[in-house]
């Protein structure tokens, strides 16, 4: 049977800090908490000079919603946990004290649209309280860390449970904060959020017919949706060593890929169309994406034989040995489609990014885009909400599952077990796909 102990470098940093220990998790706290502090103040100071607010749409927050949001969330579940030593297994619904913040920044019980109308404190306000909960957190760490030595693993995990899902989630919403400094054109100088030139060969990775223990089985921090493994027989796959460059993808643009109906599903098609009907009436919210037409890709245009791409509000020669990105799972169907490929389960992707084989050279590099699988994001079999019951149970049948890690990815998050899940027209986030042959 196949196992996962030939991980790549990849996920090395993320399988780590899901087994890391007080001090490990007090300093990535910190890291994480000046990444925030900083991009937070990159994107204000954007906003500030060009004077643009943020619209209110449904992929966004306020900037300064986000950054109370994410103090809130560690304040929440340790500070005022008191079930925190239970760790997946402590109930959300018992009595804890009250924070002025609920009314807020709770993103169960604050509608959405409200929160561009809420009072919110001041930034400095807002940067001051979130000095206290980190704080309070280090604090928390530090007298957890001689008891910590004297218990089992599994208690200790369960201990640490809370530690490690609040410094997760503070990076998954600084990944937002960049995401959305890229959708408004605002600049965030800071060259490890930049995109690397991809090799030109992309050999493939053949993986024989066989069982894979698929999901995430410990030790250390899961989330709810990645537990359950499970064994599935797999085909015969042969996948991709690297993700899709612009140097494959402009191929099928220039094609003509774009208004070739046989390479869209129906709806693909339907997702085409309602691009189209936006550029006539000029009414999709999304006009300042860099998006010159529904026939070509987000942030991308030409201009006479020359691609250029937007990158936070600059346009830009295209390297076209740059990963595709910005792309749905719509445009990664129809690409596969056209090239005669297809896109890997997610099953797939993780035998894959877990396991070398053995008698290859190449390796299968991942960590520059999100990639679409063609897995629709559903539990495992007996799947069990954890406390944060908004995380994954109400997505589930209505997302593609997206694997890997973006360049907008803190290293901390990545983790081949790791399942994203984004609805099917997303553009905005940093995706792209890889293909297996058919």
């Amino acid at each position: 049977m196949t196992t996962s102990a030939d991980v790549g470098t990849s996920g090395d940093v993320g399988q780590a800090i899901r087994a890391a220990g007080a001090e490990v998790l007090a300093q990535a706290l910190r890291d994480s908490r000046r990444d925030t502090l900083a991009t937070f103040a990159a994107v204000d100071a954007a906003l500030a000079q060009t004077g643009q607010t943020v619209p209110q749409r449904a992929e966004l927050n306020p900037p300064l919603w986000e950054l109370g949001h994410t103090g809130w969330f560690q304040s929440h579940w340790l500070a005022l946990n008191n079930q925190r030593p239970r760790g997946f297994l402590a109930n959300p619904d018992a009595p804890r004290p009250s924070c002025p913040g609920d009314a807020l920044y709770d993103s169960s019980r604050v509608p959405h649209a409200s929160r561009w109308s809420l009072p919110l404190p001041d930034a400095d306000a807002t940067r001051a309280t979130l000095d206290k909960q980190l704080a309070q957190t280090l604090a928390l760490l530090q007298a957890m860390q001689e008891p910590l030595g004297a218990q089992d693993a599994q208690t200790a995990d369960a201990a640490l449970y809370f530690f490690r899902l609040a410094l997760l989630h503070e990076d998954m919403h600084h990944e937002a904060a960049l995401t959305m400094a890229q959708s408004l054109g605002l600049q965030v100088d800071d060259p490890r959020w930049r995109p690397q030139s991809l090799a030109d060969a992309n050999p493939g990775l053949a993986f024989e017919a066989g069982p894979w223990r698929l999901g995430f089985d410990g030790p250390g921090f899961g989330f709810d949706n990645e537990l359950g493994a499970h064994e599935l027989a797999l085909p015969a796959c042969q996948i991709d060593s690297r993700v899709v460059r612009w140097a494959e993808y402009l191929l099928f643009v220039e094609a003509g890929g774009y208004t070739d109906v046989r390479w869209w599903s129906a709806a693909g098609g339907a997702w085409l169309a309602g691009l189209d009907s936006a550029d006539k009436n000029q009414a999709d919210p999304r006009r300042d994406d860099g998006r010159q037409a529904h026939h070509l890709p987000r942030y991308l245009r030409r201009r006479g034989a020359a691609w250029q791409q937007q990158r936070h509000g600059e346009w830009l020669t295209l390297d076209a040995n740059l990963p595709a990105c910005h792309l749905s799972y719509f445009e990664a169907q129809a690409w596969c489609h056209w090239a005669g490929r297809r896109l890997p389960t997610e099953a797939e992707w993780e035998r894959a990014a877990c396991c070398q084989a053995a008698h290859q050279n190449a390796t299968f590099a991942w960590g520059e885009v999100w990639e679409w699988t063609s897995t629709v994001f559903n539990p495992y079999p007996g799947f069990v909400a954890h406390p944060y019951r908004d995380y994954s149970a109400p997505w589930f049948g209505s997302r593609q599952v997206l694997r890997g890690a973006s360049r907008a990815t803190q290293p901390r998050m990545h983790h081949p077990r790791y399942r994203n899940f984004f609805t099917a027209e997303r553009t905005d986030i940093f995706a792209g796909f890889r293909s297996c042959a058919i």
